[in-house]
């Protein structure tokens, strides 16, 4: 019990740190390392050594030496996989691959003559953009110079189509996606198959659903905010630099992805591409894309540079949060707060359901009062598969519902980034893009939910 409520008041003082935009990595950091050594001191038949690692023969320095496992094998493991992705991102950005394939994507949708139909169908081809497209962020401001035009210029109002791009990234799905494959990793699996036999029936429910309260959603607002739906000429909305672009360049970004999904279990069994080897591979066809196109070996090989450099970027912001997070879960663990927490629980009554509406609801709180999807989902995801386990049930049973609730919350937090970006190009507040990113949400989230019980 003493354990339990140490653990909590942590827990507290770290969310309310957190929340007051204190550094996650370094709040996490010292919140995990204080519960190691309040467990070296007050409960050493605890051991806080990580996983197999051996002793170094002090107490004191095995709590140090805690966080060189957890770095260790998360950059070895998941990191790498994130900053792959990450660095793959970054490289189709400068090479405006992603442009190309943005503006593939919206192309149809400017024959429908329906303004608010194609906003709806519009936030299920941005939705699925961002398989490939792993930055909520970026996506956004792809979709801010691409499509935002066209949607005005179709009679939206700004509002509405802001609030649509705002939600473009409301699941985090796919292969690219840095918490989806933290989320296989917990769950045991690789990422094509959390993708395709888990994520997919989940997300194709949702999109339904939100598509059709965007639709609503955005009639009513702009009914009620007074605008008129003048339809202007699309063919005005013109990017010279994006033209320069081949359109095969569309194909670049949904290579590895393809990659990941063909060679596995999925489709080809015998032969297996992980993430990190796609993302590679994606990488050099795209270089060998740019060679032929700019016959400027030099240049071109600068431009790799961009890969590395955000392979870089993504271990400061992202694969930092993971291993601080995993210290702080780990301390959790080593405290023997999870266990309490496990056993409190199964005293009361309450069953696996409860505790995963619970977990879920916990990141879902923690992304709308931080505005990140990324850091809630990591502060929490580790404790799942120890929960699960202890109910008997698979990790992917609760890992699925936290993880797509991380982007979820992120789409209706005024402090998020991607809502204070789209409510710029808007002209309106934050709250404003969130007033109307609300019932979409709420009617997604209560999808995600039944649909993963009923399904799994």
């Amino acid at each position: 019990m003493t354990a339990f409520i140490i653990a909590i008041v942590i827990t507290i003082i770290a969310a309310w740190l957190i929340i007051k935009n204190y550094q996650p990595q370094t709040v996490l950091l010292l919140a995990g390392l204080s519960l190691l050594t309040i467990t070296a001191i007050f409960y050493p038949d605890n051991s806080i050594l990580y996983e197999k690692a051996k002793s170094t023969g002090s107490v004191w320095i095995d709590i140090f030496a805690f966080a060189k496992g957890s770095l260790s094998t998360q950059v070895a493991g998941i990191g790498l996989i994130i900053m792959a992705a990450g660095g793959f991102a970054s490289y189709m950005d400068h090479i405006k691959a992603s442009n190309a394939m943005v503006n593939v994507c919206i192309r149809p949708l400017q024959i429908i003559k329906a303004p608010y139909l194609i906003l709806a169908l519009g936030y299920i081809c941005a939705q699925m953009l961002h398989v490939a497209i792993s930055s909520a962020a970026g996506l956004a401001m792809l979709l801010l110079v691409t499509f935002f035009p066209v949607l005005v210029r179709l009679g939206v109002s700004k509002a509405a189509a802001a609030s649509m791009i705002g939600l473009c990234a409301f699941m985090d799905l796919g292969p690219a996606v840095g918490t989806a494959n933290l989320a296989a990793k917990h769950a045991g699996m690789e990422t094509a198959i959390y993708f395709a036999h888990y994520q997919m029936p989940v997300a194709v429910a949702v999109m339904l659903v939100v598509s059709i309260l965007v639709f609503f959603t955005a009639k009513y607002y702009d009914k009620k905010d007074g605008h008129v739906v003048v339809v202007q000429d699309v063919t005005k909305v013109e990017n010279a630099e994006e033209e320069r672009v081949p359109t095969f360049y569309a194909l670049l970004p949904i290579f590895p992805v393809a990659l990941v999904l063909i060679f596995s279990p999925l489709i080809i069994d015998t032969i297996k591409i992980d993430v990190v080897t796609a993302m590679i591979l994606g990488t050099i066809t795209a270089f060998l894309c740019e060679l032929l196109v700019k016959r400027d070996f030099r240049a071109c090989c600068k431009g790799v540079q961009v890969f590395f450099k955000g392979m870089g970027s993504m271990f400061t912001s992202i694969v930092s949060l993971l291993v601080c997070a995993d210290i702080y879960a780990q301390g959790m663990q080593k405290i023997g707060a999870i266990d309490y927490l496990l056993i409190s629980v199964q005293n009361a009554g309450f069953g696996f359901v409860s505790m995963t509406i619970l977990m879920t609801l916990l990141v879902g709180v923690t992304a709308v009062l931080t505005g990140s999807g990324v850091a809630a989902f990591f502060s929490f995801s580790g404790m799942a598969p120890s929960i699960a386990s202890k109910f008997g049930q698979e990790a992917v049973h609760m890992i699925l519902p936290m993880q797509l609730m991380a982007g979820m919350g992120r789409s209706i937090s005024p402090v998020a980034g991607i809502i204070i970006a789209v409510s710029k190009a808007g002209e309106c507040s934050p709250f404003m893009i969130v007033r109307r990113t609300l019932i979409p949400a709420i009617g997604g989230i209560i999808t995600m939910l039944l649909v993963n019980f009923m399904l799994f």
